[in-house]
């Protein structure tokens, strides 16, 4: 899951709930109930979900362009494949995340919308460029693991069909971890420049992975509502911790240098502390100023004109398809 937009103000009128109603949902929540879409709800509860899970969708999304850049340029057919594989998995992700949205009563069409419109949020991360082959090894490694950190407490998130879909989300991501941080052993134990690559990637790559986790919890608007609701099971801080202290001795084991020099093993609490995370280049490149911010919308833009036909002609299909069942049945009458 990406996280950083769950910082924004919710849009939308305030609706005064029945306290009853209220007090009867947060028993079933705090019940460790699942909460499906027939259900009553609260309204901000709903808002929360959308906002969250229609970020996420669109994060799979657009995180398939820095990765589809290098599927031509992959060093082998083998990597290739893999590539090509991860890539199409990705978009199967925001395929599952968009139809879970859709049962909170808003359509795919008009959440895409808001992505193109430039009114959605995805994660910073995948404003970032991919420069050499060591990048897919990276994201892979870092970005992926970073998302399999988020992602499996949302396999006990409270609404249903956000939970379900995250299983086997998580089972995927759980192989593209291993596949980047398997080109990183290959390109670490390579030749002088191999590894000169791999380390380079990981400079550039190390402080936006940190970001992915969203703002420290001092400044995170909705983390406190959103695990009282059991969307989230931890606060952004103590995953973005988890994450390092499961991270920093795999890249010790691939013999890279994290580009922190206030990073130290804590023997007293057992956790990696790392130094401070430039809040000022995340919320800018958040706000649409990174490296490749406008590239990720036109692209996607592009391809959402192009694709145009294939819609149109699926959707004239289904019509026709309507229209001949529909004058099959009048015949049998």
């Amino acid at each position: 899951m990406y996280s950083q937009a769950l910082n924004e103000r919710v849009e939308g009128p305030r609706i005064v709930e029945d306290p009853e109603k209220l007090a009867a949902f947060q028993a079933r929540i705090d019940a460790e109930e699942r909460i499906e879409p027939n259900d009553w709800m609260p309204e901000a509860y709903r808002r929360t979900l959308i906002r969250q899970i229609s970020q996420h969708a669109h994060s799979e999304v657009v995180g398939m362009l820095p990765e589809g850049n290098w599927i031509t340029r992959a060093p082998s057919l083998r990597r290739k494949a893999a590539l090509l594989a991860k890539v199409q998995d990705e978009g199967g992700h925001g395929l599952y995340l968009y139809a879970a949205a859709e049962t909170l009563g808003v359509s795919r069409e008009e959440l895409y919308e808001q992505l193109l419109a430039g009114k959605a949020k995805y994660s910073s991360i995948f404003n970032y460029p991919t420069l050499t082959w060591a990048d897919i090894g990276c994201i892979g490694w870092l970005v992926d693991g970073a998302a399999i950190m988020n992602q499996i407490p949302l396999c006990r998130t409270s609404y249903g069909p956000y939970a379900r879909a995250m299983i086997r989300i998580c089972k995927e991501e759980s192989f593209h971890q291993r596949q980047g941080y398997e080109i990183m052993l290959t390109l670490c134990r390579g030749t002088p420049e191999q590894k000169a690559m791999a380390q380079d990637a990981l400079n550039r790559w190390w402080w936006p992975a940190l970001m992915m986790f969203g703002p420290p919890d001092s400044e995170s608007q909705h983390t406190e509502q959103s695990m009282r609701w059991k969307i989230k099971r931890f606060t952004n801080d103590e995953l973005r911790q988890k994450f390092v202290d499961a991270t920093v001795p795999q890249g010790l084991y691939l013999g890279l240098t994290f580009p922190d020099p206030e990073l130290r093993y804590d023997e007293t609490t057992g956790h990696w502390r790392f130094g401070k995370i430039d809040w000022e280049e995340f919320k800018r490149v958040l706000a649409g100023h990174g490296p490749c911010n406008r590239e990720r919308l036109a692209a996607r833009r592009k391809a959402h004109e192009d694709g145009a036909w294939v819609r149109e002609a699926a959707l004239a299909h289904a019509a026709k398809r309507r229209a001949r069942e529909r004058a099959q049945r009048i015949a049998a009458e």
